[in-house]
């Protein structure tokens, strides 16, 4: 039987895609407008409904309500229970106003302007016990500077939170959202997970754990994208507006459904304190505190260099020799991985790698008026770039707009991104016996001065650490990296560095970390 509820999310799903087709993808982008589909919506709500104790009128509050989503969702789910007042922000009148419309007849009150410039209310009447939303996923870059102080001055007064100029739009609205609730207050928020692994997400990790009482934080799997028109992987951050209780534990759920999770773990909060990363739970036990070697003891780890136009600056072979560029500004360069079969790169006499894809990397460090006077070919083909290529960000930052980032070939580079949808390893670690250099889609290892000097001393101990890394075990690695929508995993430089590497460190005979910093050793070889 098809109820009121059911006739107006109709009307509602159909208003909502009606406005989105009236809105490229580059403008949702900037405002952040994803809509919550119906079913996750009224998952929400009653798993919101379930925590709200009662007995207890619904005062509900959105802040980022567009056509009213999640107001649906608690008129399809609140059954008798009594909703004593309901409010919502909308900044976009595109969505706004025909929301006012569409819920004209319903006690929902819609303003259409910038949450995040709303006083809060100082009546305790006026204050939501039921906060949901979906707060706009802008990122920081689409952020000005004076809005970034203006926000940050404002989270840092209301919650306490001291958020990095990183932070997405959704962490100042979980902030300044704080002076919406009444105290007891219960709050569920629909954001990405990246906030749990990320360095700019410590400021609202430890407001979770220090100004609230975090209840549940369910991840869902990152295969199963959440948003049709947005890659991330999604989090559902519930807690309760008062302090944290002593020996409080929190439940983390992952996969499946809010209702109906494929794993569950409950985490204390000093756990959660004592963890850079929480996509670990419910997967993992909080790691021990690791005094031994990490994998940044061991290498130097930095990302492959960014040409700025690999169109323009990388040339197979064909065509460098056809352009009849000069060979000493002919660099080899590592292709893309899927070029790369094995995880042996094996090379030709000149360090050329033996592959089916053979690439260059153009890279001059001499003046413009000397390589129009000496090599013709080459300034012919430079110029071809000066319009469209030498005016871009990195080239025009450069001495000379061709010359390229001083970054030689790694005795090992990593594979830092994968698909958890595609089995195996989510990373390769490669043997590069090669001279070829690598681009961003790589991590470069080089030996750091206390693994170059054991090397020096076993000549053959690189080929047994190569080995070691393509043993680590891929939770491991992915437990210190992050997830994105669609099941994408990625290693930064410094999440790879933090991986605990006491096996590879014996395998060169380094038994022990010495507790002091590690200094140049005379006499050993540069890489």
């Amino acid at each position: 039987m098809t109820t009121h509820v059911d006739v107006l999310e109709q009307h509602r799903c159909a208003l909502q895609a009606a406005l989105d087709g009236h809105k490229t993808q580059a403008a949702r982008n900037r405002l952040g407008q994803f809509a919550t589909p119906t079913s996750l919506a009224r998952e929400v709500l009653a798993f919101g409904l379930d925590v709200l104790p009662q007995g207890e009128a619904v005062r509900f509050l959105d802040p980022a309500i567009g056509t009213g989503s999640f107001y649906a969702a608690l008129q399809a789910t609140r059954q008798q229970r009594r909703v004593a007042w309901a409010r919502g922000f909308e900044i976009d009148s595109h969505y706004g106003v025909p929301a006012q419309q569409l819920w004209a007849d319903e006690p929902l009150q819609i303003t259409l302007g910038d949450f995040t410039r709303q006083p809060a209310p100082s009546d305790l009447a006026q204050q939501a016990n039921l906060l949901i939303c979906n707060p706009p996923y802008v990122r920081h870059h689409h952020l000005e500077g004076a809005q970034k102080q203006r926000l940050q001055e404002a989270a840092r007064t209301v919650a306490r939170v001291e958020l990095s100029g990183l932070s997405g739009l959704y962490g100042y609205f979980m902030a300044l959202a704080h002076g919406w609730m009444s105290e007891g207050g219960i709050a569920g928020w629909l954001i990405p997970s990246e906030f749990m692994d990320v360095n700019y997400g410590k400021a609202l990790r430890t407001y979770l754990l220090r100004e609230v009482t975090l209840l549940h934080i369910h991840r869902f799997d990152p295969n199963n994208v959440q948003f049709d028109d947005a890659l991330v992987s999604s989090a559902v951050v519930w807690f309760k507006k008062n302090k944290p209780p002593a020996d409080h534990a929190v439940t983390f759920s992952y996969g499946g459904t809010l209702q109906r999770p494929a794993l569950v773990k409950a985490v204390s909060v000093q756990d959660l304190a004592g963890s850079e990363k929480w996509t670990r739970f419910p997967h993992q036990a909080a790691l021990p505190e690791h005094s031994g070697y990490r994998l940044g003891d061991l290498f130097s780890i930095k990302r492959g260099l960014a040409t700025g136009d690999n169109g323009f600056f990388i040339l197979d072979e064909d065509r460098a020799h056809s352009l009849k560029l000069p060979r000493q500004f002919l660099r080899p360069i590592l292709p893309s991985t899927r070029y790369v079969q094995g995880d042996e790169i094996h090379a030709d006499a000149a360090g050329v790698p033996l592959l089916g894809k053979r690439l260059f990397l153009l890279d001059c460090d001499l003046p413009e008026h000397e390589v129009q006077r000496d090599h013709p070919a080459l300034w012919a083909y430079l110029q071809t770039g000066v319009d469209h290529v030498a005016s871009r960000y990195l080239c025009r930052a450069r001495r000379h707009w061709y010359a390229q980032e001083r970054r030689p070939a790694a005795p090992i580079v990593c594979t830092y991104m994968s698909r958890s949808d595609q089995g195996g390893r989510p990373f390769r670690f490669l043997l590069n016996n090669s001279q070829a250099t690598a681009t961003n889609v790589y991590l470069c290892l080089y030996p750091q001065p206390l693994l170059a000097n054991q090397l020096h001393q076993r000549p053959g101990s690189m080929r047994a650490l190569w080995q070691a890394l393509n043993a680590i075990d891929k939770q491991t690695l992915i437990g210190n990296g992050r997830v994105y929508g669609g099941g994408l995993h990625k290693l930064e430089p410094k999440e790879l560095a933090n991986v605990p590497v006491d096996e590879l460190a014996a395998l060169v005979g380094l038994a022990h970390k010495a507790p002091a910093r590690q200094f140049a050793l005379e006499g050993v070889p540069a890489w």
